[in-house]
Parts: structure tokens; sequence; C-alpha cells
């Protein structure tokens, strides 16, 4: 994995490439958070493991609740208008709301979303 820095407005991003790696427990994505630059980091949606966009798993609300206590911002960038769940719908538009975790297509986008 490498984190490349990108400098906006709203502070520094890390856009952290994976390198066909996913993040599939709390704790490894604890390890990426850790060793993350700054206080926003990028990932691409297939760096999240599939259990993420399952609610059911707690995956999601796990990591979520890592980027609250430190309080750091997230975001993930991926193609999000062809869900079909209603619970995954309802979460990734509450989290764009409130701006610390962003799920959107492109860092320009998400620049606009963060608080």
């Amino acid at each position: 994995m490498n984190f490349e820095i990108i400098q906006t407005e709203k502070g520094d991003l890390s856009y952290c490439r994976m390198d066909n790696e996913t993040v599939s427990t709390s704790s490894a994505f604890l390890d990426l958070m850790m060793n993350c630059p700054t206080e926003t980091m990028v990932l691409d949606k297939e760096a999240l493991h599939k259990d993420f966009f399952e609610l059911r798993t707690g995956l999601a609300g796990e990591i979520l609740q890592k980027i609250s206590n430190y309080q750091r911002r997230l975001v993930v960038l991926g193609n999000y208008e062809n869900i079909e769940g209603k619970s995954l719908n309802d979460f990734i538009y509450e989290s764009n709301k409130a701006g610390k975790v962003v799920f959107i297509k492109t860092i320009q986008e998400a620049i606009k979303l963060l608080k």
C-alpha cells in the first residue's frame, strides 16, 4: 500500500492505493488508518471487503466507529448509483449528509461533501 497526498481547501487527503488487498476486518482498517499521514483517507470502493457493504455483518459500523473515535474522515470512491438495498442506500445518504464518511464517484465531489 502507498499513500498519495492531495492538497485541498478542506485539508490534505491521503489517497491509499491497496495493491489488490482488501480491508476485511476493523483491526485491518485501524492499522491502515494509523499509517495514514493525514486526517482524511481516500480509498477505492474495491479496497473494502464486500462485507462492508452488507450492513448486517457489522463491518461498516465497526469501521465508522473507528473513524469517529479517532476524529478522522474517510472517502470511499466508487459508483453508488445502482444500489438495490434500501438500508445501504440510506446508510450512504446519511453518511454523505454528515460529511465525515463520504461515498462518491470523484475526489472533487467528495471535497464538496467533507465537513
